[in-house]
């Protein structure tokens, strides 16, 4: 890549950079992708594609982030980017591009070579190594966005049967389902035994839109719980930062918020106990990959 120098590649990694420092939630790939095209001026040779499909200017970026990924400054999690604090600090104190991307490279082959010396062996290339992690985490992306799409656009009364099914899955008992129409702000009713007489009394409020739940939202949920009940918000597009500082900082009521990255991790992990029509409200096939680390 002669066409592409390092000063260049800090540029655009700052630019990137920007774009997720304002999103404090993280991004997805494909948005902070498109989104960084749309801020830069791409060169001839970066707005060109490979023989075997794939825009270079993508390629180009995504081998580079694997470095800051390494120096410990991006988080890549089920296809969503986002700046750790450390990331935040390399931005404000490295402001000169080149410098900047070359202090991500030397933090990764600083990691590099700790994985080496732990392996006693050489290991292999960078090449090798980065190529095998952005092959990997585009596999992950595909398989998310795909997983994304599907919840998204799923019929609201089968999410909050979705939703059922993983409280089952967890033991619980479904006491009472809104039926379709005004829900006073509950959609579903879970208890720890059968009768529904035992406590405490989960209530739970599902949200399928995109938009993230705002502290107002989650204060009209939390105005639906009595003394002796717990709440449970779930909600795709997660939640405001202000939204998820106010159940936390909760003592009167208790609420978890269940976002969509954590709504499939408590589905993955009951799926091999759920029974079959439950699975299939959201079916999954396992793939193993062999990690790069």
């Amino acid at each position: 890549m002669a066409e592409v120098t390092r000063r260049r590649t800090g540029e655009h990694l700052r630019a990137l950079f920007q774009i997720l420092l304002a999103h404090s939630e993280g991004m997805q790939a494909r948005d902070a992708l498109a989104a960084l095209v749309q801020k830069v001026e791409l060169s001839d040779y970066e707005a060109g594609t490979y023989e075997s499909g794939g825009r270079r200017f993508e390629k180009i970026i995504r081998f580079a982030t694997v470095d800051c990924v390494k120096a410990g400054w991006l988080q890549k999690q089920k296809g969503r980017w986002s700046i750790t604090e450390d990331g935040q600090k390399a931005f404000a104190e490295l402001p000169d591009p080149e410098i900047f991307y070359l202090r991500a490279v030397s933090l990764y082959k600083r990691w590099k070579k700790s994985q080496a010396e732990e392996e006693d062996e050489e290991g292999d290339s960078d090449e090798s190594t980065k190529t095998a992690a952005v092959t990997l985490e585009e596999a992950v992306e595909s398989a998310w966005g795909e997983i994304d799409r599907y919840l998204q656009h799923m019929n609201p009364y089968d999410f909050q049967d979705l939703v059922g099914a993983l409280l089952r899955g967890l033991g619980y008992y479904i006491a009472w389902t809104a039926p379709p129409g005004k829900d006073g702000g509950v959609d579903l009713v879970a208890t720890p035994d059968p009768l529904g007489i035992g406590s405490p009394r989960i209530k739970v409020q599902v949200k399928r839109q995109q938009q993230s739940v705002n502290v107002d939202g989650l204060r009209s949920f939390m105005a639906t719980l009595g003394s002796d009940d717990v709440g449970l918000f779930v909600a795709l597009g997660g939640f405001t930062k202000d939204a998820q500082d106010e159940a936390r900082h909760q003592t009167s009521r208790k609420v978890t918020l269940i976002n969509l990255e954590r709504l499939y991790d408590l589905w993955v992990e009951q799926y091999p106990t759920l029974p079959d029509e439950d699975r299939r409200r959201l079916p999954l096939q396992p793939i193993y990959f062999l990690a790069p680390e």
